[in-house]
This record gives structure tokens, C-alpha cells and sequence, in this order.
């Protein structure tokens, strides 16, 4: 059976990548994701994910770098462009990583939610896959969306809110938190 590394962003997101790799492939889950804000945010997603991991029989690799200040050198920037090198900088560890440690194939679980940019992450999959010479293996997950969603609720696996980055935690939250405040307090 040839090897496989799984980057993978979340526990949740990880249920049905492996459910449909598990057959195909030897898969080792790799966690890394400098992108995660708070840190306790991160470490929350990393044990949801060893636990996935340890349900599944999953081999569990992480890379528990925390990229706050990296990040930061593009608040100014508009939305895609922050998106697009949070899937680089993951994309490109994982590649380097399987490269060098003697994977044929690598993916991402990235690839299952429906809220990501998937032609991006597959094109920065491919570019980083010939780069490393390890192969970038594209499976639409998004098919398992709701069987996901549906197993990692009866696992009681942590669901967050958002995708990770400061910024897409104020997007997610402070809508709804200025509609409470405003019926809640006068305004100024």
C-alpha cells in the first residue's frame, strides 16, 4: 500500500479524508497550521485532531510552530491574498515534509470544507508537489460535507467557529457580537 501524508487542518475536517484515503493508502496525519490564532485555539484543534487520529489508527506527525508575527506582516492585505498564503505556507511544509521523508503522495483536508478555495489549493498543490518531488494526491472531500459534520458530532470532537486566522474570527463573531451589543447596551 503506498504512503500518504495527510496535512491536516482540523480533527473535524480530517473524518472523511481518512474515511475515503484509508483503503488507498498508508496515511500519516501531519499537523501544522502557524496560521491558527489564538494559541489556545491551536492547541484545542491539535488534540481534536490526535484524537480523530487515534480513532482511526492514523499515524500522528505535528509541527507545533506558531506563526502570530509571520502573519501579522500582512494585516494590510486584502482577504484572498491572506488566504492564499495561509494554504502556501501549509501546503509548502507539508510538500517538504513528505518529500523528506519519504511520501509519494500528499493532501490536505483543506480539500473537504466547502469554504475554501479549492482550485487555488490544488494548483498551490501541484506547483509545491513538483517542487518537492512528492506527488499532490486531489480528492473533492466536499461530498462528505455533511457525514463529516454528522460523525464528528457523535465522536464529540471540538467544531470550531472559524477557519483559523484572527481575521476570520472577527468575520465569524463580531457581526452577531455588535447585533447584541447594540439591543443590549444605548449607543454612543
Amino acid at each position: 500500500m503506498e504512503n500518504i501524508l495527510l496535512h491536516q487542518c482540523c480533527g473535524p475536517c480530517s473524518i472523511y479524508p481518512i474515511a475515503i484515503l484509508k483503503d488507498k493508502f498508508e496515511i500519516t496525519g501531519y499537523f501544522y497550521n502557524p496560521n491558527i490564532h489564538p494559541v489556545l485555539e491551536l492547541y484545542t484543534r491539535l488534540e481534536n485532531t490526535i484524537k480523530v487520529n487515534n480513532f482511526y489508527n492514523v499515524k500522528s506527525v505535528y509541527n507545533d510552530e506558531y506563526g502570530l508575527k509571520d502573519f501579522f506582516q500582512f494585516r494590510d492585505v486584502e482577504k484572498e491574498k491572506r488566504c492564499s498564503y495561509c494554504y502556501a505556507i501549509r501546503l509548502k511544509n507539508t510538500a517538504k515534509f513528505a518529500s523528506e521523508n519519504g511520501f509519494k503522495y500528499y493532501t490536505s483536508s483543506l480539500l473537504y470544507s466547502k469554504y475554501q478555495n479549492h482550485t487555488q489549493i490544488r494548483e498551490l498543490g501541484e506547483n509545491f508537489g513538483k517542487e518537492f518531488n512528492v506527488e499532490f494526491y486531489y480528492y473533492d472531500f466536499r461530498e462528505g460535507w455533511k457525514d463529516g459534520i454528522r460523525i464528528s458530532k457523535e465522536m464529540n470532537i471540538y467544531r470550531q467557529q472559524y477557519c483559523g486566522c484572527i481575521y476570520s474570527e472577527e468575520e465569524r463573531y463580531m457581526t452577531q457580537l455588535s447585533k447584541k451589543i447594540r439591543s443590549t447596551y444605548l449607543p454612543l
